[in-house]
């Protein structure tokens, strides 16, 4: 396995456990010694990361996150997801999610990411994913 798939299996493992419910396990398995994230409304570090996972599932504890693309080059791994808030709710279709994550010796040590809600109709018909 090259070090660009052993970095997306990473990645999709570490988001998966995380969103699934486990962030705890997610960090302990996946993050290195420092986390330092680029979104501005969130804080550095896995404790951080935990308490916003732990409160996303209280707001919406069916949440589900669906991988759609990962794409690795060099120590950056991205990944684009539907963040599924209600699963079968029409009036709430969630959030697109391109998220950019740095690695160091097979560990997540940054992240950035760009939201977008998912419109209840959008000016196309192509999707969003």
């Amino acid at each position: 396995m090259t070090d660009l798939e052993r970095n997306k299996q990473i990645v999709v493992d570490y988001y998966r456990t995380a969103f699934g419910g486990n962030p705890e396990k997610a960090v302990a398995d996946h993050f290195g010694p420092r986390y330092v994230q680029h979104n501005p409304d969130a804080q550095d570090g896995p404790e951080a990361f935990i308490g916003f996972v732990g409160w996303l599932r209280g707001e919406y504890p069916d949440v589900q996150l669906h991988i759609k693309r990962v794409i690795a080059e060099g120590d950056l791994v991205v990944t684009h997801s539907h963040l599924d808030l209600e699963p079968g709710n029409p009036d709430n279709p969630g959030r697109a999610l391109a998220d950019y994550f740095r690695l160091e010796n097979g560990k997540v040590v940054e992240h950035w990411d760009v939201i977008q809600d998912v419109p209840k109709q959008a000016a196309n018909s192509n999707g969003m994913f």
